[in-house]
């Protein structure tokens, strides 16, 4: 029996821009998303039934076929044609559900880096991709991670100059977001302010992290923070617990603020533990580590 072990990365949008939607009735999206160090722990063991099975610390995700990482186990498994006499997936979650995170894609990529190393199926980065973007636009991203720009429906991915030299502290309200209703809200308003993406990607190629937090931007964020407002208030105690700027990441609802220093990170983030139950401190990761987040064991 094969079994093995990867750490799922959450992501951040540094900045998230919707330029319209498509005929397919998705939309065309242009951003820049960073992988951080928070995440799940997934593992994957195979040959050990007939059947994908999934289990979670967290009651409310479903252990059927509406799960993520069971859609991208089949999905997986109906490419290459594998039989691998069943797979047993099991998820520690840490990344907070409905928070604009690429939580449950997260897993999802995992599951596919796993099951290709598992069954020695050899399958290259752009093809694990293609399988994954199937499942979640988000996967593709979830799968190369590091720094990007990610285009079309957030699929298509440009690397950009890694990240460093800076602190994220995350806070998720108790409300959380449908993604499909976040959408469905934008469609229905103009955008009244747009990021400066070209100009958040010079900032990250200098490294300059006082001008990354100037260029923090999503459109999302004014029509997310009519439903839940309490987005706003999770931003001003960031920027008054010393964050140089903080913005929404995704479709919502989770709020993250950028600090150099280590010290004012923990210390925000001790201060927003008194309020909220959901507080992280995390920094930036590359697409190195997040490629090589697996280890796999025989028995």
């Amino acid at each position: 029996m094969r079994y093995g072990f990867a750490k799922a990365y959450a992501k951040v949008n540094l900045t998230l821009d919707v330029l319209g939607l498509r005929d397919d009735g998705y939309h065309d999206l242009r951003m820049v998303m960073q992988s951080v160090s928070l995440h799940d722990s997934v593992s994957v063991r195979i040959g050990c039934g007939e059947d994908v099975a999934t289990v979670s610390n967290v009651r409310h995700i479903p252990n059927d076929d509406r799960n993520i990482v069971i859609k991208a186990t089949r999905a997986f498994l109906d490419a290459t044609g594998i039989d691998c006499g069943g797979v047993y997936i099991a998820v520690e979650k840490r990344i907070p559900s409905s928070a604009g995170m690429a939580g449950g894609s997260a897993d999802g990529a995992a599951v596919l880096r796993l099951l290709n190393e598992l069954t020695e199926a050899g399958l290259s980065d752009e093809k694990l991709c293609e399988i994954g973007v199937g499942v979640g636009a988000d996967i593709p991203f979830c799968l190369m991670g590091g720094t990007s720009l990610a285009e079309a429906r957030g699929e298509v991915l440009t690397p950009l100059s890694p990240l460093a030299g800076c602190i994220f502290v995350i806070a998720k309200p108790g409300k959380g977001m449908s993604t499909k209703n976040v959408f469905a809200a934008i469609d229905s308003e103009p955008v009244s302010v747009r990021p400066d993406t070209d100009g958040m990607i010079n900032a990250v190629r200098l490294g300059n992290i006082a001008a990354v937090s100037e260029k923090l931007c999503n459109v999302f964020e004014p029509v997310v923070t009519r439903q839940a407002p309490e987005i706003l208030r999770i931003k001003e105690a960031l920027c008054e617990n010393g964050a140089l700027s903080a913005v929404m990441t995704g479709s919502g609802s989770a709020v993250f603020g950028i600090f150099e220093d280590g010290t004012r990170a923990l210390s925000a983030k001790n201060e927003l533990s008194k309020k909220y139950d959901e507080v992280f401190v995390a920094r930036p990761v590359d697409a190195d580590k997040v490629r090589n987040c697996t280890e796999i064991f025989e028995r």
